[in-house]
């Protein structure tokens, strides 16, 4: 089966539909790793905290995402009338219209109540566990961690114009262009450098500090153990500055930003083309760039999301989870891979190509190829990379805690990795199976007749399959409980129900779907609505708004993703307006001849998904013209 045509085959509308389906394919993740807000426009301010991220929209509402374990990623309601932005280690500060600082997420030492009176703020600054607020009246609020002096802002603490916060120290600008520090300093972070004037800019890494000078050239002071104290020249021209942990990012006059020291994680690599910025700012170990047109660039460290879905978030046709990180498998038969990455589980293997199919486990992840092989990457120390021979004829895979699952085209189930439960041995015969399924220590397998066989870890009553255990069509496995979706529409749960993953919303009807996370569950139903229930700390039940127009789910362990939007439309209606005119011909002509990997290829002109943009998509177009609205 070639390339193109399984991404036809997983594009194709279901059964039943009234009219030919057609989606941008984007992914969207809720929960602990918030992930798929849309960057291509409309912001006006944008900042990072360390593994996560945060824009303001020019409507005055922020959005938020990345690594969401404390909330940081959660914007209280109303989330409106915001003029900035900022992040810390785990929590943010959003400045509103009106002076009020507002403040959410990891709250350990305070960084989250705002001394009052809470008024008269103009620029704030977070990071670590600490938060400063720049008064009207030139007097710096500091509040959270107070150790080595941070909460102890230096007298006379009047006329500052500028704040920065570091990890363990702070910055402030005086009008008269000098800089004070204070509180950690054991690198020299607060020894501004002479002569300590004409500073319009100051910026905070975890040990090093920033000054903008008047003249565009910029100070670095501090720690330098990988560089980011050294100015690339011509130290000239800049117009901004930021910093991240152990990194340094200067925007040009010219609109481009030079990066310097720590580049372990990409955080120093600007995605070309690097023009048109007017903002940069610098997290953990990722940076954004605000361009002029309003959008957000993100690149570097993207273990938390906080880097979002990577760019374009489109053309996906089904998603997977890892236990904290996330799949999406393109049109083209590519993956694309975000998350945790501490076994190099989201490094795809080159290749990156001709993939039908992705799992994933704790930490490592399964790829299933279109000749029928499986590629597998990440942890190893149990064998779970270990894909027993034949490498040959497989149709399906599942990815365990770390045991791993390969369903034969002869209807077998091949297991391998850990076994301490017996998860890698499928029941005999082992014959006549047409799905699989993977939880920590158990494994499922869908058989011919509708029923499910379920072996391995049986401690939580997992594998104790409920009677009449008969029309299911396909099975999920969350660490503790599984899930059967019966013919009927209807959800049939068991296993561990501490956290009611077990207990289905009513009305269990008209699911088309399911997903099995750790300790929660996702049920697709046919009008495209996700229902959620479970262990829900992290709000990995709470679907984002709209819930609606989704075609696929996913669930990690404490996050869950929704593949979006599949939406009827006219054969042909490249633009979506209703109707196949010229500007759609003018579309697929502007494309045509292009193929997969061309910056003008689009898979929405590529009918036929050939993997290129010919006759045979003109003459689709054509059979079409002037139909619709």
């Amino acid at each position: 089966m070639t390339c193109g045509l399984i991404s036809a085959l997983l594009m194709s509308p279901a059964a039943g539909a009234d009219s030919p389906q057609r989606g941008d394919g984007s992914i969207v993740s809720w929960g602990s790793q918030v992930a798929g807000v849309d960057l291509s426009g409309g912001f006006v301010a944008v900042a990072a905290g360390h593994f996560h991220s945060l824009s303001v929209q020019a409507d005055g509402s922020i959005s938020a995402w990345g690594s969401n374990y404390d909330g940081q990623c959660n914007v209280p309601t109303p989330n409106m009338d915001f003029v900035a932005v900022a992040g810390g280690t785990d929590h943010s500060l959003g400045l509103c219209s009106d002076g009020m600082v507002v403040a959410w997420g990891f709250n350990n030492s305070g960084q989250c109540d705002v001394p009052a009176p809470n008024a008269d703020f103009m620029v704030i600054d977070a990071d670590g566990f600490h938060s400063l607020g720049l008064k009207s009246d030139g007097s710096i609020a500091a509040w959270g961690y107070s150790g080595w002096g941070l909460g102890d802002v230096p007298a006379p603490n009047t006329d500052f114009v500028a704040v920065a916060a570091g990890y363990y120290h702070s910055l402030g600008v005086k009008v008269d262009g000098s800089i004070v520090g204070w509180g950690y300093n054991a690198f020299g972070q607060c020894d501004v450098p002479a002569p300590n004037a004409d500073f319009i800019a100051v910026a905070a890494g975890y040990g090093h500090s920033l000054g903008l000078k008047s003249d565009g050239s910029i100070a670095a002071w501090g720690k330098n153990h990988v560089g980011q104290c050294n100015v690339p020249s011509p130290n000239t021209d800049f117009v901004a500055v930021a910093a991240g942990e152990d990194h340094s990012l200067g925007l040009k006059v010219d609109g481009s930003i030079v990066s310097w020291g720590s580049n372990g994680l990409g955080q120093r690599d600007v995605p070309a083309p690097n023009t048109g910025f007017v903002a940069v700012t610098g997290g953990g170990d990722h940076s954004l760039g605000m361009k002029t047109d309003g959008s957000i660039v993100a690149w570097g460290n993207n273990s938390g999301g906080q880097c979002n879905v990577p760019a374009p978030n489109m053309n996906f046709v089904t998603v997977a989870t890892g236990d904290y990180h996330s799949y999406g498998l393109k049109a083209n038969c590519t993956i694309a891979a975000w998350g945790r990455n501490s076994e190099a589980q989201c490094d795809i293997p080159a290749p990156n190509a001709d993939f039908a199919a992705v799992a994933g486990g704790l930490r490592h992840s399964l790829g299933l190829k279109a000749d029928g092989s499986i590629v597998a990457w990440g942890s190893n120390g149990d064998g779970q990379c270990n894909v027993p021979a034949p490498n040959a004829e497989f149709v399906a895979v599942a990815a365990g805690e770390k045991h791993s699952l390969g369903l034969k085209f002869d209807g077998s189930i091949a297991g391998w990795g850990w076994n301490d439960h017996g998860q890698c041995d499928a029941p005999l015969p082992n014959a006549n199976f047409v799905a699989v399924a993977a939880g920590r220590g158990h494994s499922l397998g869908l058989e011919t007749d509708g029923a499910i066989a379920a072996w391995g870890d049986n401690f939580s009553g997992q594998c104790d399959v409920p009677a009449p255990n008969t029309d299911f069509v396909t099975v999920a496995a969350g660490a503790f409980h599984s899930i059967g979706l019966r013919a009927d529409g209807s959800i049939v749960t068991w296993g561990l129900n501490e956290d009611g993953q077990c207990e289905v919303p009513a009305p269990n009807t008209d699911f088309v779907a399911i997903a099995a996370g750790e300790r929660h569950s996702l049920g697709l139903k046919a009008d495209g609505s996700i229902a959620a229930w479970g262990y829900n700390y992290y709000g990995q039940c709470e679907v984002p708004a709209p819930n609606t127009g989704f075609a696929a789910i996913a669930a990690g362990s404490f996050h869950s993703l929704g593949l979006k939007d599949v939406t009827p439309l006219v054969p042909g209606d490249l633009d979506g307006d209703g109707d196949v005119d010229l500007n759609d011909l003018a579309e697929l002509l502007g494309r045509y001849g292009s193929c997969d990997g061309d910056p003008t290829y689009d898979v929405s002109a590529d009918f036929d998904a050939s993997g290129c943009i010919d006759l045979s998509d003109l003459a689709y177009l054509l059979g079409y013209y002037g139909t619709g609205a």
